[in-house]
Formats: structure tokens, sequence, C-alpha cells
């Protein structure tokens, strides 16, 4: 007898995903993050320390990623409004910081990210950089995603620590129903106890299968949280390579990676930023691995007819 005729649901051997393309403008060239497209790289400071720093940061990136092969966009962030403390570095603000990622754009020809707090800051914010992304403990504030949404940039949605996968439907629905269909998933983490975060593969192909490319960060997963980021052991990035090269195997369409010429001078997650001296051998595996699964849609089709 058939499952139809039993009663029973028909069990699902693999995964097949949707057609998903996310494209930034801004640089020489547009990077395109999605089926049937190379990987991709988000990379930067997680806050403006200086703009000395991160011209610096911007410089040595451009220069990995082109001896690498691997589109660039940059990230940081003109302010980091969730520290643990009143006390700690916030950024340089809007008035100052957007002006420093617009001339990072303007000086290397590379599309820049940036998160966004709050609906006041959204329509000021989008004349500056190329990519509007919504913060994780924020992606589910319908207010701040249709604001982004109406701007027709760029939107990256973080998953929040709080929410399976599949649960991003929301965020998706939301920015569409803006008319904007240009939006990318980052998968950070998932609380496990107080302070520790873990990475769900499944999570990868589970958001692309709502028809969004999928990224992900491995330098939020290693950060742990109620410890100071300026104390060492406030995070984990020995283990980066690994949950990155295992997304790369899982068909992340993607990579965040928060990085730092000097990571424990930098004013804001100092213990978990990659430092930049490894980020090309990281770079030059994950595109090894990536050329070994050949695309994500063959990870969950059993596909290996191009090895």
């Amino acid at each position: 007898m058939s499952n139809s005729e039993t009663g029973l649901k028909a069990r699902v051997e693999t995964v097949v995903l949707p057609p998903r393309r996310f494209t930034v403008e801004g640089g020489k060239v547009p990077i395109v993050v999605g089926d049937g497209q190379p990987l991709a790289l988000i990379a930067g400071p997680c806050v403006i320390d200086s703009k000395e720093l991160v011209f610096e940061a911007a410089r040595r990136l451009v220069d990995i990623t082109q001896r690498v092969g691997i589109g660039l966009i940059f990230k940081s962030s003109y302010e980091k409004d969730n520290r643990g403390s009143e006390k700690n570095w916030r950024g340089p603000m809007s008035n100052e910081g957007l002006k420093v990622l617009k001339s990072v754009r303007q000086e290397f020809g590379i599309p820049v990210l940036t998160d966004v707090h709050r609906i006041e800051d959204v329509e000021l914010v989008a004349e500056h950089v190329d990519v509007l992304q919504i913060p994780a403990y924020m992606c589910q504030q319908t207010s701040l995603v249709l604001a982004c949404g109406q701007t027709g940039k760029a939107v990256n949605i973080k998953k929040g620590q709080f929410l399976a996968p599949e649960t991003m439907d929301s965020a998706v629905s939301k920015i569409r129903s803006t008319g904007n269909k240009n939006l990318l998933l980052t998968e950070r983490g998932a609380c496990f106890g107080y302070n520790r975060l873990v990475a769900d593969m499944r999570s990868i192909p589970l958001m692309q299968q709502l028809g969004a490319p999928a990224c992900f960060d491995a330098t939020h997963v290693v950060r742990l949280y109620g410890i100071s980021s300026a104390d060492p052991a406030g995070g984990e990035p020995r283990f980066v390579p690994h949950l990155t090269l295992a997304a790369v195997a899982a068909g992340a369409d993607a990579l965040f990676l928060e990085s730092h010429p000097n990571p424990m001078n930098a004013k804001c997650d100092a213990a978990s930023q990659l430092l930049m001296d490894n980020l090309e051998p990281l770079l030059k595996m994950s595109i090894a691995v990536r050329k070994a699964i050949g695309s994500p849609e063959n990870v969950g089709i059993f596909n290996a007819a191009h090895l």
C-alpha cells in the first residue's frame, strides 16, 4: 500500500533548493549571491574603531579577496547599540561613521554593509551604504524590517539566536511585502544555555528553502556572552575555521567573517573577531570545500556527478 492509502506521511530523503538571488551593486563589479553563483564574503571590523583602522582593514581585505578570487562586501558598524555596558564604545555614530563607510566605498570600489537599529536612521543609512543589515535581536521588529525593505536597498537579516530557522519566513514575508525581493538571511548561532551559542547546519538549507540565499557567520557563534569581549576568555576564535568549513560543506551561499588586523585592540568583539592574517588561508580552504561539493544544490540530493 502507498503512503497516501495508509494515511502516513511520506519520508523525505532529499532537500531540493529553490531559486534564490541576492545582488549588491555599489562596487566596481556587482556581487551576486545564490544559486549558480560562487561563494561571496561579508567581512570587516565589527565596529568603526577609527577611520584609519577601517581603511587599513578595507585595503587588506581587497588585496586578500582579489588574490583568492572571492567577491567582497565590506562590513563595519557605525553604531553598536547592544553593548554589555553603557560605558562600552558604541561607535562614532551616524554623523561621522556613515561618512567613513561612504568613503570606503569611494576609495576602494567595493560595496559596503552596516547595521541599523532604529526606524528614524534608515533613510540616512540607505544614502551612504549598499546593504542594510537588520541585527539579530531586531529581526522580528516589524516596523524596522518594513522600513528597511521600503528603501529598495539590499537587506541582510541576521537570524535571531532565539528563532528556529524556518520561522525566518516572517521576516522574509515582511521584506517582500514592500516589493523588495533582494534579501539575504544570515545564521549566527542559536542559544544554548545562558552564554554559549551553537550552530545547527540544518539552518542553511532550511533558510534557503524560504527562497533566499543563506549566509553563515562563525565569528558571532564563537562569542561567549556575559564575559567582556576585551577579555580573551570572551570568545573562541580557534573554532571559526571548523564552523566556517562545515557551513560551506552544508551549502552556505556566503560567509560572514568579522575580521580585524589586531583583534585584541578592537573596541568591540575583541575576543571573537578573526585575526586578518588568518583570513586568506581560511578562504582558500573554503573555496576548496565549495569546489568539492560543486554547489549547495548537490549536497541535499546526493549529486556527486561532477566529481
